[in-house]
């Protein structure tokens, strides 16, 4: 934070506490006059609500409603609670700012007790609302008014913010970052403690396999289309692949896994013995490898041929996976579910109890169909699904993302949630003691060009994984977490994502983050 803005919030942004002991009790020499609102941006409309409302008294009072109670659109509020405070104590007029913790003003009303309280001019146009004549209500009991400002200038900021979403990524981490005394320097120092971590990944391995055709043409007589083959390529996927991206990161990687008597069990053998990560694997001469296999012509996806066995693996499967879960020494273990047999109701609690005391347990279910459901994973320390698998486990399509995260947190009896929001970053949702107004936060993306976003969650999953053993801090795991998943963004397939180039980003970041305020 640059200087005026510690100024700023040093001499103008208060609590409710404090605000009192300033103003005093009624009847006060100076009168003061409240407003109230959301203030995702500051634009004309509120300059001259605020302009006429300082008119009609001495001290004027923004009261800005707080990230929390922020449920009129998805991903709302696009600019967090302590940036509108600075945002609002910035303008000349307004003596001091609060951000009110409940979801009306009107316990706020009654302490502070302002002499005056201006509402819009549209609060008044068509008649009082019930929620306008609850706040009439309670300043008639001390004898204080509502006034009205005059509605000649009218914008709305869902409307501007629809048309163009603020950009204020690094703003919003660097309030972060100060809040919780997070530098850049504990980011860097985070990444160099990953090498000693022991993590055991389990979950179902997929070959992703890519044919490439040419085309011919199709059929006279019937509607098949007709190619010529080119090339084929085979790429480890499923729970593999986040098994490479925790042993890329640094870590010590054990590998369980199911997998058939066949040329893709050797392929995925091979490819992980190269990546450095040792595997325990089972045969099971039932059921295939996991495969994949999509036809490509002229850049275009004509069919996927899917391979695979979804009915679960055997209950003498379950007892071997349960054997190498309790006899592998590990800090973490994570389940990566794809739901092609190793994961389900039934395996689920059984796999789960095997798990030694003390390890730190993360699931990540990437399913978001009728297969699979995060909710099956009660307790676990860390969860990171996406918007998709949330809204299906909840059964709730229609809820905006900040109670949508809080309700799965809640329900999920998770330690700490970070919901995967895509091009717009994270969420994060953690334990924290009820007087803590910081149980959520919200993280930007990171990618500067996205040119591929397969694999951005199994690098956030990895790094931020790593990053809680190592520090316990949920604000630093969501922050490495995203700048892998931005760095992966940035690469063409789903490649490992190695320290060196989230180091880099961080450099990016910080060195932006220099030139803004530093420059100005």
């Amino acid at each position: 934070m640059d200087q005026l803005s510690k100024s700023l919030v040093n001499r103008k942004i208060k609590t409710v506490e404090q605000l009192c002991a300033i103003i005093g009790e009624r009847p006060r020499q100076a009168k003061v006059i409240m407003c109230h609102g959301t203030f995702d941006v500051v634009h004309p409309g509120h300059v001259r609500h605020l302009l006429y409302a300082k008119t009609k008294g001495d001290i004027l009072v923004a009261s800005l409603t707080a990230d929390e109670h922020i449920t009129k659109a998805n991903f709302r509020p696009y600019v967090p609670e302590d940036i509108r405070a600075i945002n609002l104590a910035a303008l000349e007029m307004v003596d001091y700012v609060i951000i009110d913790r409940d979801a009306t003003p009107l316990q706020n009303l009654s302490i502070i007790k302002p002499d005056f309280f201006a509402k819009g001019y549209e609060y008044s146009s068509s008649g009082v609302l019930p929620r306008t004549q609850e706040e009439m209500d309670v300043l008639e009991t001390y004898g204080g008014e509502v006034i009205f400002t005059p509605g000649d200038i009218v914008y709305s900021s869902s409307s501007l913010i629809e048309l163009s979403p603020p950009k204020i990524a690094t703003e919003k981490l660097m309030t972060l970052m100060e809040a919780e005394g997070i530098s850049f320097g504990d980011l860097n120092d985070t990444l160099e403690q990953f090498k000693d971590i022991k993590v055991h990944v389990v979950g179902d391995t997929i070959v992703d396999s890519y044919t490439y055709c040419s085309m011919i043409g199709g059929m006279t007589k019937t509607p098949t289309m007709s190619v010529l083959f080119e090339k084929k390529v085979d790429y480890v996927g499923g729970a593999a692949i986040v098994a490479k991206h925790l042993k890329a990161a640094g870590a010590e990687v054990t590998f369980s896994t199911v997998l058939g008597n066949d040329a893709h069990k050797d392929f995925v053998l091979a490819d992980l013995a190269k990546a450095g990560v040792e595997v325990k694997y089972i045969i099971d001469e039932t059921r295939p490898t996991s495969n994949k296999n999509a036809i490509v012509a002229e850049g275009y996806r004509l069919l996927k041929l899917d391979t695979l066995d979804n009915r679960s693996i055997s209950n003498k499967n379950v007892e071997l996976l349960k054997k190498q879960i309790t006899e592998t020494k590990i800090d973490a273990i994570v389940f990566s579910d794809f739901r092609h047999g190793i994961f389900n109701k039934h395996t689920i609690p059984e796999l789960t109890s095997a798990i030694p005391d003390g390890v730190y347990r993360v699931a990540d279910s990437q399913v978001a169909s009728r297969w699979g459901n995060i909710l099956e994973f009660e307790g676990f320390d860390l969860i990171t699904p996406n918007e998709r698998e949330a809204r299906f486990a909840l059964g709730d399509q229609e809820s905006v993302v900040r109670p949508l995260a809080q309700e799965l947190h809640q329900r999920s009896k998770s330690k700490t949630l970070m919901l995967k929001l895509g091009e717009r970053g994270i969420i994060t949702y953690r334990i924290r003691p009820a007087e803590d107004i910081r149980a959520f936060f919200s993280i930007d993306s990171f990618a500067e060009q996205v040119v591929d976003a397969v694999g951005a969650g199994d690098a956030m999953l990895a790094y931020a994984t790593l990053a809680m053993i190592a520090t316990k801090n949920e604000v630093i795991a969501s922050i490495l977490g995203c700048m892998a998943a931005g760095v992966e963004c940035e690469y063409d397939g789903n490649w490992p994502v190695l320290p060196e180039a989230v180091a880099k980003k961080i450099h990016r970041v910080e060195t932006h983050t220099l030139y803004r305020y530093e420059g100005q």
